[in-house]
């Protein structure tokens, strides 16, 4: 059975939707070749917006494990606001975005946590060389490879996401999508937990 070839305007429809969903972030599944999508995703995909209509909820309580076995439980983190990022190696935005959080976490180093949670689900397999090869100065691997922080926060497995709790483990504020961690607004938006 043969098929007719997609008329030119079906194909440009497909292609635009294709490249939108690029745009707004990386869905939580991997790409059959994580490495070609990072490849031929463009620069500059930081485009994330501070979301703020899930203040006040509280933070998940998820274990997470680093590379070596150490185990850090999400809701045992009080006292201190807590940057929280969801992220993963095959995602463009979030590779992007990650010296940005890194440096952010060296300007506000015992103010804020800042906890990257990679959700490769191939784990440390994939995350050690990554933290590796960048030579992070400031982040931790912590791996999610369930994936349960992304159900917990009620996303729709949207990576990067990341949350910015309060010292009590509220939520003030969400972006999803890559964010520049070292713009003014961002600042400004880390500098309101710090006060409250």
């Amino acid at each position: 059975m043969e098929f007719a070839p997609l008329p030119w305007s079906s194909r440009l429809s497909f292609t635009l939707v294709l490249s939108a969903a690029l745009v707004a972030g990386c869905s939580r599944e991997e790409p059959v070749d994580p490495q070609a999508e990072v490849a031929e995703a463009a620069a500059g995909q930081l485009t994330g917006m501070i979301d703020r209509s899930r203040a006040g909820d509280l933070m998940p309580a998820v274990t997470l494990t680093d590379p070596t076995g150490r185990s850090l439980n999400t809701g045992a983190l009080s006292g201190q606001p807590v940057l929280l990022n969801l992220w993963a190696t095959w995602c463009a935005p979030c590779v992007e975005e990650m010296p940005l959080l890194d440096a952010l976490a060296g300007e506000y180093e015992g103010k804020v946590r800042v906890l990257v949670a990679s959700q490769d689900l191939q784990g440390a397999e994939k995350v050690v060389p990554f933290f590796q090869a960048n030579r992070f100065r400031h982040l931790e691997p912590w791996l999610d490879r369930e994936t349960l922080l992304s159900s917990a926060l009620g996303g729709d497995g949207v990576l990067p996401t990341t949350v910015l709790y309060d010292g009590s483990g509220q939520e003030i504020a969400r972006v999803v999508g890559g964010y520049d961690w070292q713009s003014p607004e961002a600042r400004a938006l880390v500098d309101e937990a710090i006060a409250e």
